[in-house]
């Protein structure tokens, strides 16, 4: 109740500003709420090739990636306690002709932005697993007035842009939209994918940061978030035995969701590498031979290199039942699904992967995401 009375105050004094601030005449500019950043960058760097808007970033605390500073872009800090940041962010979205986001944010339930002005929901995943916004289970749980608040949240993107069909459909019922609300042109940062002197330059600058990979072959870990686990320092995944078992063969990158505070203590610092703050997911891709996962988005990507992946699932049960899965899990993921690290273990020495698969799975979840994604998407939305 009371953390409902605190973002209930803060809401109310950003519309009073929000409001103020649409008194002013809108400017020819664009601006961009980042958490997650990375079709951020993909979708700017296209639209200053084609368009002479101004362009806007507004850094949320959670965005990790950087931005270069340039003539036209103006870079704020927005949710953290600069508060001039603050009021000049919600300036900008006031008088902004077009508003892009990577992420559910509260505050969109209370700007209510003029008829002329378009918001663009750009997402953060290619595709989905566990469910999300209106089919999230675990909203059942939440105060009324957070569900009427995330309903508004919905109400305020004019389009979402989505890679294939199979999101599209997720994201009408995910967001309450109609088709004509979702923009087929592909994740504008799947771009990378498609772009080999991108790939050879990322994998080349991985090679000279980690030169162990030239001996040995990554596996990749990146689970998703637990909201009960995000203060612990222990990992599902028994290191120990990792360690015994695949030492002369492999090494482990670590790469843990934005969301967990991770104290863990490395004693394999030959074995072990924790690369959570490394800021192109997308680049540790390419370098990866194996990606271990669970309910994240990444395997949408990851399949675009035609790649195994294996699904550590250990609390399957328990987390189906309170999130939710937009399919039958097994049938859903393009490879092994485990529960133990032994049967894991067990797997990776195997080595065999239906990689049909994977491949049939890539371009299913990729079908309009085929390396032009983020000229379809300026070019859909910049008709002037």
């Amino acid at each position: 109740m009371v953390r409902e009375l605190v973002i209930s105050i803060y809401l109310y004094v950003l519309r009073t500003f929000f409001n103020l601030f649409k008194l002013f005449p809108r400017k020819h500019k664009t601006t961009f709420v980042a958490s997650f950043g990375i079709n951020i960058i993909y979708t700017i760097n296209e639209l200053e090739k084609k368009t002479d808007h101004q362009v806007v970033i507004l850094k949320t605390p959670q965005c990790k990636n950087t931005y270069e500073d340039s003539p036209r872009r103006t870079i704020l800090k927005f949710g953290s306690l600069n508060i001039i940041d603050w009021v000049r962010s919600i300036y900008h979205l006031a008088t902004s002709k077009i508003v892009f986001v990577d992420n559910y944010y509260g505050f969109l339930s209370m700007t209510k932005f003029r008829p002329n002005t378009q918001c663009i929901q750009l997402w953060h995943a290619d595709g989905a697993i566990k469910r999300f916004g209106l089919m999230d289970r675990s909203i059942e749980n939440r105060h009324p007035r957070a569900c009427v608040r995330f309903k508004n949240v919905y109400k305020r993107f004019d389009y979402v842009v989505a890679g294939s069909e199979k999101m599209a459909a997720i994201f009408g019922v995910a967001f309450d939209l109609s088709d004509k609300q979702i923009l087929r042109t592909g994740i504008p940062r799947t771009d990378f994918f498609f772009d080999t002197m991108a790939i050879n330059k990322a994998e080349q600058s991985l090679l000279s940061k980690f030169p162990i990979i030239n001996e040995k072959k990554v596996i990749l870990y990146s689970p998703t978030y637990r909201a009960n686990d995000l203060d612990s320092s222990e990992l599902k995944l028994d290191i120990e035995r990792l360690y015994n078992a695949l030492k002369n063969e492999y090494v482990l990158f670590l790469s843990l969701h934005p969301k967990v505070k991770s104290k863990l203590q490395n004693d394999y610092p030959y074995f072990v590498f924790d690369i959570s703050n490394y800021r192109y997911l997308n680049h540790l891709l390419v370098i990866s031979d194996i990606l271990i996962t669970d309910y994240s988005s990444i395997p949408f990507e990851f399949s675009l290199l035609s790649k195994p992946m294996v699904f550590f699932a250990y609390d399957l049960e328990e987390y189906a039942h309170e999130k939710g899965f937009w399919e039958n899990y097994e049938d859903l993921v393009p490879g092994p699904v485990v529960k133990h690290t032994d049967a894991l273990i067990d797997v990776l020495k195997a080595g065999e992967f239906d990689m049909e698969r994977v491949r049939a799975f890539a371009d299913e979840w990729n079908q309009y995401s085929r390396g032009k994604s983020s000229e379809r998407l300026i070019k859909a939305l910049y008709k002037e």
